[in-house]
């Protein structure tokens, strides 16, 4: 019956399109010359202005009536009458323009008896005719799929999803101007490489055919970055899509958005200084507060001391022996299962010491972290392209922040050793060849690269995504990507 309804609707919507051509209108205008925005306009009472939108609403009540349009940032109401309108305009107007249609309109700006900001309408053009009307009478979308298919109605009838977009705008602008006050750069790596480097995932596959090579979309901007340190760029910086052809679900995304930044003759211990810094700041400016609530737990970005864990101090006391004692996969599965950690089955597909370790982890600690919480004192094994500790060449000087079971920061000091980075490259591509296939390759230019000089180096890589689902209490990261995809 509701399609029925919708085509009977879209029926009478082409016949209009036909008619306004008969008319010798035309239903798609070139353009429209604005005075000012909805926004603007709001703030310009006693003035003439011309503003353009999407009708959201209209009711005409014989030779008067009200309309409501709408862009992405606010919406103004607008009084239509036939003390300002001639009979043929205001017929025109209330038999040719419908909800959904772009109008043009042109008046004074003035507010109601009941406080409403209104533009009495002098003159109104259409703009652009549409043929579906908006859904459920703009009550807004429900419907998961269709919200996540259709993002634009989803926006034009949704507030909080208006808000959501707008303010992940606002955080992308922030994160580039702030980097660049602090004096980095931003470059742009390439998507299409030939090495899976940079990060331990797995990556997405691609032949390129001009070339007749296989080639892998990035999983991390990271050796392409430090590569430009390398060639003398103190601070660096890329904020863009990195891939990675992992599973889903609710905190994961195969294609998502992350700032990675690098700065020399730093530490980590300068990145957590230099991010909580930043964190504070861009949520002040982007929301108005530093404490959010996410799915029930309050996150506290503004406290002055962020609870911290030493990563192999947390393992040792799940594991009940030294998590760095044991260099074989096997035997590393075995004292797990006798410890009733988990069976052999969950650890199936774990192929490599860092593959287990990494197992227990995101299972033991991680799923239990409500944070903002510094994780650091990593095992070497998990960090390939991190700084081996000065005192103990089995950790790294790296740390992770979690929130809410959910990594949103990865960092650390930086390995520039070329011998130290060709050795650990080494122990992944075994791995790699034992069946993990989350190991990195062997990068030979990136070693050449590395070979040809560092300075002391910290990189720090954010998730956008992740960050604003914690934002606005979002359930699924797929609630912030404009337009995900969709099976």
């Amino acid at each position: 019956m509701q399609e029925q309804v919708l085509s009977n609707e879209v029926d009478i919507r082409r016949k209009k399109i036909e008619d306004l051509r008969s008319m010798g209108e035309i239903p798609y205008k070139a353009k429209f010359e604005r005075t000012c925005t909805i926004k603007e306009a709001r703030e310009k009472i006693g003035e003439k202005v011309k503003i353009a939108g999407r009708i959201i609403f209209k009711r005409v009540m014989g030779k008067f009536g009200f309309l409501q349009i709408r862009d992405i940032n606010a919406k103004i109401q607008v009084s239509v009458g036939r003390n300002e309108l001639d009979e043929q305009a205001y017929d025109f107007y209330k038999k040719m323009i419908d909800i959904a249609d772009f109008v043009g309109v042109e008046g004074e700006v003035y507010v109601t008896q009941t406080g409403e900001v209104t533009v009495r309408c002098e003159k109104i053009t259409l703009l652009s005719k549409t043929l579906r009307p908006l859904p459920e009478k703009f009550h807004g979308l429900t419907d998961t799929e269709t919200i996540y298919r259709q993002r634009y109605l989803d926006l034009i009838t949704n507030e909080e999803s208006r808000k959501v977009f707008l303010t992940r705008s606002k955080i992308v602008s922030f994160i580039r101007r702030y980097l660049e006050d602090n004096g980095f750069i931003e470059v742009e790596t390439p998507i299409l490489q030939t090495n899976v480097s940079g990060a331990s995932a797995k990556p997405f596959f691609t032949h390129h055919n001009a070339l007749d090579m296989e080639c892998n979309l990035r999983i991390a901007t990271e050796t392409w970055l430090k590569q430009c340190i390398a060639a003398g760029f103190d601070r660096v910086f890329e904020l863009g899509k990195d891939f990675r052809n992992e599973g889903m679900d609710t905190t994961h995304l195969q294609e998502f958005t992350q700032v990675e930044w690098y700065a020399s003759y730093w530490d980590y211990e300068d990145n957590i200084k230099f991010f909580q810094t930043f964190i504070k700041k861009l949520m002040m400016e982007c929301v108005g507060t530093t404490k959010v609530e996410y799915q029930g737990n309050i996150i506290d970005f503004g406290k002055e001391e962020w609870e911290k864990i030493n990563y192999v101090e947390e393992m040792n006391k799940i594991l009940g022996f030294d998590c760095l004692s044991i260099d074989d996969v096997n035997e590393y599965k075995k004292r797990v299962v006798e410890k009733k950690l988990f069976t052999y089955a969950e650890l199936e597909e774990c192929k490599s010491v860092r593959a287990v370790i990494d197992f227990i982890y995101k299972r033991k600690i991680r799923a239990n972290i409500i944070g903002p919480t510094i994780l650091y004192n990593y095992p070497a094994v998990l960090k390939t392209l991190a700084r081996r500790n000065d005192n103990n060449d089995k950790i790294t000087d790296a740390f992770q922040i979690v929130v809410c079971g959910a990594e949103i920061v990865n960092a650390y000091s930086e390995l520039v050793d070329p011998i130290m980075q060709r050795k650990t490259l080494e122990e992944q591509l075994r791995d790699k060849n034992a069946g993990d296939d989350e190991a990195m390759d062997l990068d030979e230019n990136f070693l050449l690269s590395m070979e040809h000089g560092m300075p002391p180096i910290s990189g720090l890589g954010f998730g956008i995504d992740r960050f604003v689902m914690f934002l606005f209490d979002l359930p699924n990261i797929r609630d912030t990507v404009l337009f995900p995809l969709m099976k």
